[in-house]
């Protein structure tokens, strides 16, 4: 008799992630089987323990890989059901590939207790013969609010123990739930198709975050867990209403189904997908126009920009003010549809300025977007 469902469908999603891995391994290495280190990877001083970005602290002192011809794998892991979940399907599944598996927790320092809490998972995930094993203590600042500035520390630290560990990939354990909520903030926000291709299955450094269960409901993660007898941690923070998260997952999300009817989360996971194909392929077409609308001094000519659709058009902008020196998360719609009205409804108005003390400025029938 196989496995419970819910456990095959963990099980499946992560054997193809790692698949992937495997083939993508197997591409950067050479004809004698060994992997081309990175220079960051081959230092001496990621071999010793120490204080990663944002005042990460490791719980124990971690090695170089043991077998460098063997792709590492790590599982975030808070203690929740759907990264308990996919750390189970990553012990299984690398047990019977030619991968080697391990496990990272963030500890936010935002509970009292935490660092309890995230010695319990090490013990846990250790449990599952994961190796290594870490806890990374972070500090969270406050720019960009509570949630934004948790979510930043935690990547820093993930890309840090990544880099030490020399992992091939990260596994996160983000659910079709949890993109559906990306999809509706990213709608409320007005932030555009880009916005709303919530999360991509692979993103970060060479593609070293993946997420398995994209495809799967959080129930689906939570009855794995529970058949498998895996004890799980449900974070307060979850459920308090004070998160604009927490109030979209427990009020806002049902508010929809009873309105509009089941299947509401998976029509929004469908939305995320097709507007990220769109949305890459109009950052394709940008990428390619944005050399044609130059002069030969590459200054950016208003005349050929006017005739891009306005899409196009307003990603090249967007480029072209990122390339000066404006932060990208600090650029929203309405910066850029200020410098477009430059193009579109030129009636002498003065220099647009933009985050990163950059500004917009049209001269001559040019352009010019640079640092003030």
């Amino acid at each position: 008799m196989g496995p419970h469902p819910a456990v095959a469908a963990i099980r499946l999603a992560v054997r193809r992630v790692l698949h992937d891995v495997l083939n993508e391994f197997a591409e950067r290495t050479d004809h004698n089987g060994h992997i081309a280190h990175t220079e960051r990877a081959s230092r001496p001083e990621f071999a010793e323990a120490g204080t990663g970005r944002c005042g990460a602290v490791l719980a124990d002192r971690p090695a170089l890989p043991e077998r460098p011809d063997t792709p590492l794998v790590l599982v975030a892991c808070s203690g929740g059901a759907d990264s308990m979940a996919l750390a189970s399907a990553l012990a299984f599944e690398a047990r019977k590939l030619a991968v080697r598996a391990g496990g990272i927790t963030v500890d936010h320092n935002l509970q009292d207790g935490s660092d309890v809490r995230a010695a319990e998972v090490v013990d846990r995930l250790r449990g599952m013969r994961l190796d290594p094993v870490e806890a990374v203590a972070v500090h969270v600042g406050s720019e960009g609010g509570p949630e934004a500035a948790a979510r930043d520390a935690r990547y820093a630290a993930l890309d840090a123990a990544a880099e030490r560990h020399g992992a091939a990939a990260v596994l996160l354990g983000h659910t079709r739930d949890d993109q559906a909520e990306t999809v509706l903030l990213g709608l409320a926000r007005g932030s555009g198709i880009r916005s709303l291709s919530g999360m991509a299955a692979a993103s970060g450094p060479a593609g070293r975050y993946r997420r398995p269960f994209l495809q799967l409901d959080r129930q689906t993660a939570r009855k794995a867990c529970l058949v498998q007898s895996l004890p799980v941690w449900d974070d307060p923070h979850n459920i308090d209403p004070a998160y604009t998260r927490s109030r979209l997952r427990h009020e806002g999300l049902p508010a929809l189904e009873k309105a509009l009817g089941k299947g509401v989360v998976g029509a929004l996971a469908r939305t995320a997908q097709l507007s990220r194909d769109d949305a890459d392929a109009l950052d394709t077409w940008a990428a390619e126009a944005d050399s044609a609308v130059r002069d030969d001094a590459g200054q950016l000519e208003c005349a050929k920009l006017y005739a891009l659709p306005p899409a196009v058009r307003r990603r090249v902008l967007r480029r072209a003010a990122v390339e000066a020196g404006a932060p990208a998360g600090s650029l929203f719609a309405r910066h850029i549809e200020e410098v477009d009205r430059l193009i579109t409804g030129w009636r002498g108005q003065q220099a647009i300025n933009l985050p990163g003390r950059v500004e917009a400025r049209r001269q001559g029938g040019r352009l010019v977007i640079r640092q003030s």
